[in-house]
């Protein structure tokens, strides 16, 4: 019984002798997320890679710069190991979290007054991509679109990273707090 509720809990992380988070540790708390929680683990669905697909498209023919990421998943582990890095200390990372947790909370009520008001069903099958179809004007896509891409990104990204807080802290990860 002990072995199976071990094989269920993320691997917990590792520091190298300087006392920063070793990459192996970090990669292999990723790749647990993205094979057994089912939130993190939509970055490898084709439906969300074919939303950060339309992202990096869209945001080159609007002139934004993009970092060339081969996949959704693999945006989202690099901005995962890149927030890490950058947010090293208790205080650092408990910001991060709540910019994540705010930016989630942001991206999904634009994205369900979207729908909502032009009736788009989100219970649907359909890819985001599809149902931005619906809509009538490009800046409403877009908005829609890049709604539901940050969504997608931000549930993942403060999942492990709530995760990783509580592993290296303690205690878990309190908005604003």
């Amino acid at each position: 019984m002990a072995e199976t509720q071990k094989e269920v809990q993320p691997p917990k992380l590792t520091r190298t002798a300087e006392g920063i988070v070793d990459s192996g540790a970090l990669a292999d708390v990723i790749e647990w997320f993205l094979n057994f929680d089912e939130r993190t683990a939509r970055m490898r669905h084709p439906h969300t890679n074919e939303l950060f697909q339309w992202k990096q498209a869209d945001d080159e023919a609007n002139g934004i710069g993009t970092y060339p990421f081969e996949n959704a998943e693999a945006r989202f582990a690099i901005g995962t190991f890149q927030a890490v890095q950058e947010n090293n200390s208790e205080p650092l990372l408990n910001l991060w979290l709540n910019d994540v947790t705010a930016a989630l909370h942001e991206s999904r009520n634009t994205k369900t007054e979207i729908a909502e008001a032009n009736k788009i069903d989100e219970t649907s099958l359909d890819s985001a991509v599809a149902k931005a179809d619906k809509l009538t004007t490009n800046a409403e896509k877009r908005v829609y679109l890049s709604s539901c891409w940050l969504e997608a990104l931000y549930t993942a990204e403060a999942r492990v990273l709530g995760w990783i807080y509580q592993d290296m802290y303690g205690r878990p990860f309190s908005p604003n707090g």
